[in-house]
């Protein structure tokens, strides 16, 4: 008996059961591959970007004609900027210290946002050559800056030190006592970038317009000089300095602490950075950190590097040697220098000392070496400009960045509603310009990677190879008895075609039935996921660097799963043993958008359901606190038509069942 028994389990574990199909459809494994992918485009990018500022060397004539491309680039991508309108600008208290003394004043950017900042006064009357200082990340926004107030005011340059978005006085995701609800400003600022490149703008461009209008503010002190304004910023602070040079004319003098590096190099070595670092379009606008600081030129700039920045040192000499050669074109070589020390991230003493001699080098023409002081530190109490602690609280009317950003989305629904109207020619055109994409036309090659026969069904394994495309596996289940005609059923699951091979209630659904399977991963998911160690917790996303990386490159992470799609479709149409199958499209989860956006462009899908699955990008915009949004994020969508808007002007086609 028991060795019948024994026969009889042998024979059980030779048999293949559906729970056990062997999901892996590519011939190769390199779960980087995706990110590798995205990078060769970086790289081709960035190569004819050096070929041009090259050529862009050779006479005064073409630098300036390069610094023209490169700022209607950047002008495209930071997307349209608010009216200007008053500051209503209140100082709320004023404190003397040793050698100087500090006003406390609110000022709104715009009507209700409410910019929190600190202007360190010299002694005297003025006027004053004015830094504005932007902080770098962390909490306390501007009161970190204080000790660069500090100084550069004992030396009769005055500071204004302004609280970012996110930061200081100006958190956005709080509780209804002010308190943070996720670990800090870097996490806030991804999480809002996600809902404001929805609606064409950026964290980034929020701080850039926050920084006009303080130098607004600076322009009406008659103490201070409006003819010689200057900036600095040292990390998140060295972003924002560096994005505000590069088209506002009315700074005069620049430090760049601890952020100058190569993009292509960072973005390759570290991945992207925090949501308010990047613009989408960068690397398609052939825009490099360098580019923002050449339109600077030949004006005088000084970057500041620590040897043992986590930001990438030798990025850091490339980009200035490159700066080097830009200014010699100009004829101005002594007015961009490096300053490097025996450091690591930040600001400290040697850099302070650095960049305060090289701002009264050149506003106030005294180039003499600047020692600091002892500093004993001011009190935070003694520098916050809000009641509470936080606009937020403070200010029942303040407007938070997710209401600015469902305004302007509400803003834009008269657009979205005549979306459908329009020629389908021109609506086409439209989404795969969201999108970023073009649909292939080149053929799709289906390389059988395996089979396996089940008790009721046969199982085969695919990699479709497309030119330029990254390869897609697919797995097709055939049941026994295949009704006529038969239906193929695309099931798109975002956790993987893995886990679908192991639901047989599911199978069984369709395969009972006489259905015909395909099961995929797009790019991304299953066999092509991203490590998830290489994507930070901080940025609530299990793809952040690969999503992030494809807005840089300027084709989203969606749209090329919608290439993916459309590659399953073309592979399913021209299979021979397939051919005038009906094609039935499911899909949940992460790739519900991606779905809706191929069944809208391609009528060869007959019906498209979806489950679990985001409904809406204005979802997005008023709920930022979500994980995984950066995979589903097309830039400036919301002016043009939401997903509801795909759903109705396809016609019944596709419908969400939950």
């Amino acid at each position: 008996m028991r060795l019948r028994l024994l026969c009889f389990l042998l024979v059980c574990a030779s048999l293949p059961a559906r729970g056990q199909t062997n999901p892996t459809a590519l011939s190769w494994k390199n779960n980087t591959a995706y990110n590798a992918y995205l990078l060769r485009a970086l790289h081709q990018q960035y190569a004819d970007r050096l070929a041009e500022i090259n050529a862009a060397l050779a006479s005064p004539q073409a630098m300036r004609r390069y610094q023209q491309a490169r700022k209607a680039g950047y002008e495209r991508i930071l997307g349209d900027l608010p009216a200007r309108t008053p500051l209503n600008t209140r100082v709320v208290g004023t404190s003397a210290q040793a050698g100087f003394r500090v006003e406390r004043l609110i000022f709104e950017s715009t009507p209700h946002r409410y910019v929190t900042a600190n202007l360190y006064l010299p002694e005297g009357n003025g006027p004053f050559p004015a830094v504005l200082s932007l902080a770098g990340h962390g909490p306390t926004g501007k009161i970190g800056d204080q000790r660069v107030g500090a100084l550069f005011a004992r030396h009769g340059v005055a500071v204004l030190a302004v609280d970012p978005v996110a930061q200081g006085e100006r958190f956005q995701l709080v509780d209804a006592s002010g308190q943070d609800l996720t670990r800090g400003s870097t996490t806030e600022h991804t999480l809002l970038n996600a809902g404001a490149n929805l609606v064409g703008t950026s964290v980034a461009a929020y701080e850039y317009w926050d920084n006009v209008r303080a130098l607004d503010y600076l322009e009406t002190r008659p103490d201070l000089d409006k003819n010689r304004l200057g900036c600095i910023g040292s990390s998140g602070g060295g972003t924002q300095a560096t994005y505000l040079v590069a088209l506002d004319a009315r700074i005069k003098v620049a430090v760049v602490c601890s952020y100058v590096s190569r993009r292509e190099r960072v973005l390759e070595l570290n991945g992207p950075s925090d949501g308010c670092q990047h613009l989408p379009g960068e690397g398609r606008e052939h825009l490099e950190i360098g580019d923002f600081l050449a339109l600077f030129a030949p004006k005088p700039l000084l970057i500041m590097s620590g040897y043992y920045d986590f930001v990438d040192y030798w990025g850091a000499v490339q980009t200035y040697d490159e700066l080097r050669r830009v200014y010699h074109v100009f004829k101005a070589a002594d007015k961009v220098k490096q300053f490097s020390i025996e450091s690591g991230h930040g600001m400290p003493q040697p850099k302070r000392e650095a960049a305060i001699t090289w701002f009264r080098t050149w506003l106030c023409h005294d180039a003499a070496p600047v020692a600091e002081s002892p500093l004993a530190p001011i009190p935070d109490k003694a520098l916050l400009c809000t009641t509470t602690g936080q606009v937020a609280t403070a200010f029942p009317d303040a407007e938070t960045m997710p209401q600015a950003n469902a305004a302007l989305a509400q803003g834009y629904a008269a657009q979205r509603a005549a979306f459908g109207q329009q020629r389908p020619a021109t609506i086409r055109q439209q989404v795969l310009a969201t999108l970023g994409i073009g649909l292939p036309t080149e053929t799709v090659r289906a390389e059988a990677t395996g089979t396996t026969a089940a008790r009721l069904y046969s199982v085969s394994r695919y990699q479709l190879i497309r030119h330029g495309q990254l390869p897609v596996p697919c797995v097709v289940l055939t049941p026994e008895k295949v009704a006529a005609p038969a239906n193929v059923v695309l099931y798109l699951n975002a956790a993987g075609k893995e886990a679908l091979l192991n639901d047989e209630t599911t199978l069984n659904t369709y395969l009972n039935r006489g259905d015909i399977l395909v099961l995929a991963d797009l790019r991304g998911v299953g066999e092509t996921a991203d490590p998830i160690e290489l994507n930070d917790a901080k940025y609530w996303s299990k793809e952040y660097r690969n999503a992030m990386l494809s807005l840089h490159v300027g084709s989203s992470l969606l749209g090329q799963r919608v290439i993916d799609i459309q590659t399953l479709i073309d592979f399913i149409v021209n299979n021979t043993a397939l051919w005038g199958c009906p094609i039935h499209l499911v899909a949940n989860g992460l790739y519900g958008p991606a779905a809706v956006h191929a069944a809208f462009l391609n009528k060869q899908i007959r019906t498209l359901e979806v489950s679990r699955s985001l409904k809406s990008f204005t979802e997005l915009v008023q709920n930022p606190m979500q994980y995984d949004a950066y995979s589903n994020v097309l830039y400036g969508v919301l002016k043009h038509y939401d997903l509801p808007d795909l759903v109705r002007v396809a016609g019944g086609r596709i419908r969400f069942v939950d």
